[in-house]
């Protein structure tokens, strides 16, 4: 457990887990990813849905949780999610990060099942409870169905308090529900925007404290965050074209995964571009192409 609360705000991207042919995780890439992102300016890192946590064995993701505290703790904030089908494997997964230094954790509700708001009011609770550092509850609408109601959310941070409960909504449309969770907990909220960074901009004006991106654009990312945070729009604007674009070609997990992967190996992070299957979406010639015209764009217009 972490003595001092180290804050929570600015680029924490959501590392890739690389793997060997054999789809054992490939742990001296991941410590390069690491050091790349926070040499590339990320104020820490997330291991999240892109992470393919979904798709780990709980060994795994424990392993993989353990290690991104191990590798992130000294240069940057360390958020580990914990999101499951059940409570119990929750509160683990949140004890499990809170015994291995992370500054915090991040729960999506239940994906595989449409449970009632006493339930998910409940599941929330019990992790909250479980741990001392903070809980970013990941309203992940885009993967996992019906958004989070914005009372029930609200109702979280009356219970808990601002120190305790953060947010990363996700559910459309992004700007008015940010503001509508900003409006119901009377300013107070914490909230991370949750799009990849293609509503980075309007997010921003709306009051977010931070963003959680892919790996693969952070330095675009970062370019932007700063732009924001110094009040340049005319940079902003130029650095939001171009990512905005290439964030709108991933419509679905998988697709963020296989072209994240693929610009992590055209930067030199990864080996390869492995993703665990079954998967249900591939890179072809045409968008290849496509993908990576819009990153030279972004890579110009960041630079």
């Amino acid at each position: 457990m972490n003595a001092t609360p180290r804050e929570l705000r600015g680029v924490l991207p959501v590392f890739q887990t690389p793997y060997h042919p054999d789809e054992t995780i490939d742990y001296a890439t991941l410590e390069r990813e690491i050091h790349w992102l926070q040499d590339c300016g990320a104020a820490g890192i997330v291991m999240g849905m892109v992470s393919e946590t979904l798709r780990l064995s709980s060994e795994e993701r424990e392993e993989l949780a353990a290690a991104a505290c191990r590798l992130g703790r000294a240069r940057g904030v360390v958020v580990i999610s914990v999101g499951t089908e059940s409570a119990k494997l929750a509160e683990r997964y949140s004890r499990h990060a809170e015994a291995q230094g992370a500054d915090a954790v991040m729960a999506i509700p239940p994906v595989s099942t449409g449970i009632g708001e006493a339930e998910l009011l409940a599941y929330y609770r019990r992790i909250i409870e479980a741990i001392r550092i903070p809980v970013i509850v990941q309203d992940a609408s885009g993967y996992v169905g019906k958004p989070m109601p914005i009372a029930l959310q609200a109702r979280l941070l009356d219970e808990f308090g601002a120190s305790r409960v953060l947010y990363k909504p996700e559910a459309n449309p992004i700007g008015p529900k940010l503001s509508e969770l900003r409006d119901a907990t009377d300013g107070r909220a914490r909230i991370f925007e949750g799009t990849g960074g293609i509503a980075l901009v309007d997010s921003y004006r709306r009051g977010i404290v931070g963003t959680m991106p892919g790996a693969d654009l952070i330095r675009g990312l970062v370019a932007l965050w700063r732009a924001l945070v110094s009040g340049d729009s005319e940079r902003a604007d130029r650095i939001h074209g171009p990512l905005a674009a290439l964030i709108s070609m991933q419509t679905s997990l998988d697709a963020f995964l296989a072209v994240e992967k693929h610009l992590l190996v055209r930067q030199g992070v990864f080996k390869n571009t492995m993703i665990r299957g079954p998967v249900g979406f591939r890179l072809d010639e045409e968008t290849t192409r496509e993908v990576d015209r819009l990153f030279d764009r972004l890579m110009e217009a960041a630079a």
